[in-house]
């Protein structure tokens, strides 16, 4: 039914619904034209309106045969690749890793109009299955070449029981006003270690999203990196799900923005059964007039007795212009539990500056240092020594502005 008086439509929302007509997805194109993208008014997107945001949707990407640029690499990973919202073929696979593809979207169907157009626009999604402990890292890189471009892909990962894995899931492409829409789905097995960092290094012009979904079996373990060092408008969302007893996420995500950059990572992480534990954890470093924002909600079901999950978020800003904004949740409905949640946001420490600069670092090194500092719970636990060494990078490259 149409609201009395139905929105105002913009040039992205009408690219957008020709777009979905154009391969049958009549249902989720009357969406649009019914209720626009997403608004203030939407909870999950109060903070990044996307009616304001995007006001143009490229073309359909066409489709590329390899990526003509690179992206990051890691030495020694398992390289997967996905250009332009296609699957490549694969190197031989190391043991215990199986590629295939399948058809459609991998996200399980929610009220989230990103989601439902991933599930929509999706052709072939990158298949991933991973068996007992596997050495190598294994790298999904997701390239967009070429002009202007609007592009979906999937990524669907089974991590079997007992099994142990790190995943690094990159993001980047021409320097061109793209728009990626990204869905990745992994479920990990019983008494499973499963580590997923996320890296986006899109083109300054380019609008990306991404859904990572997460259902965690018994006794499985998660550790999660959300990095946002790239795109004009970034944001991603996570929807960890305890479906386990003793299963265990430590969630982390850190955006470095810029002046005129709008990063986003929003969290809905469902606690559904007793003896189930999470740590969200999130850091936002802002310069310029610059935004990030970082919403956490914590879902304790009501049979979910026993659950201790604690969300903090810190935010560091190192220009006046710049912009945090935070909003953490807590939605209880079990009454044995330790839950809480926290939020910071300051400039760099003066004390501690002044001792720097005491013993003779010159500032620009001194506050260097402490942001590394800042930032080092969250990188320091990633163990594979390449893709540390590799963050560290990341990290040092927005730190020159470069």
């Amino acid at each position: 039914m149409r609201p009395a008086f139905p929105v105002r439509l913009g040039a992205a929302e009408e690219t957008l619904i020709a777009q979905l007509k154009a391969v049958g997805a009549d249902q989720v194109a009357e969406r649009v034209t019914v209720a626009g993208l997403p608004t203030r008014r939407v909870e999950a997107y109060h903070y990044t309106d996307l009616k304001t945001l995007l006001r143009t949707i490229p073309p359909l990407a066409q489709p590329a045969n390899e990526a003509t640029g690179t992206g990051l690499r890691i030495p020694g990973a398992f390289a997967l690749s996905i250009v332009n919202g296609v699957v490549q073929n694969a190197a031989t696979a190391p043991e215990g890793v199986i590629v295939g593809k399948t058809h459609g979207g991998v996200l399980t169907n929610r009220d989230d109009l990103l989601v439902n157009v991933n599930g929509v626009l999706t052709k072939d999604a990158l298949s991933v299955t991973l068996e007992g402990q596997v050495q190598q890292v294994i790298q999904i890189d997701h390239r967009i070449e070429g002009e202007a471009a609007h592009v979906v892909d999937a990524t669907k990962i089974f991590v079997a029981d007992g099994a142990s894995v790190v995943i690094l899931e990159t993001f980047s492409g021409s320097e061109a006003a793209h728009v990626g829409n990204h869905a990745t789905y992994i479920a990990l097995g019983k008494d499973t270690n499963v580590t997923h960092v996320t890296i986006d290094l899109s083109a300054r012009a380019t609008s990306h999203f991404a859904t990572n979904e997460y259902h965690l079996a018994d006794g499985a373990q998660l550790r999660t990196l959300v990095v946002h060092a790239g795109a004009n408008l970034a944001r991603t969302h996570l929807f960890p799900k305890m479906s386990g007893a003793g299963a265990h996420a430590n969630v982390t995500g850190l955006n470095l923005v810029s002046d005129g950059q709008h990063a986003d990572i929003t969290m809905e992480t469902t606690h559904a059964v007793p003896h189930t534990s999470s740590q969200p954890l999130f850091k936002s470093i802002t310069r310029g007039r610059s935004k990030s924002v970082v919403q956490g909600k914590l879902i304790v079901a009501r049979d979910a007795q026993k659950t201790d999950a604690k969300f903090m978020h810190q935010g560091l800003m190192l220009s006046d212009d710049a912009e945090i904004l935070s909003k953490p949740e807590l939605e209880i409905y079990a009454d044995d539990v330790v839950c809480g949640h926290g939020s910071t946001c300051g400039k760099l420490d003066e004390d501690s500056l002044f001792y720097l600069l005491s013993r003779g670092i010159p500032k620009a090194e001194a506050e260097t240092m402490l942001v590394r500092g800042f930032i080092a719970e969250l990188i320091d636990p990633i163990e594979d020594e390449a893709l540390n060494e590799a963050l560290q990078g990341i990290v040092d490259t927005w730190l020159l502005g470069k």
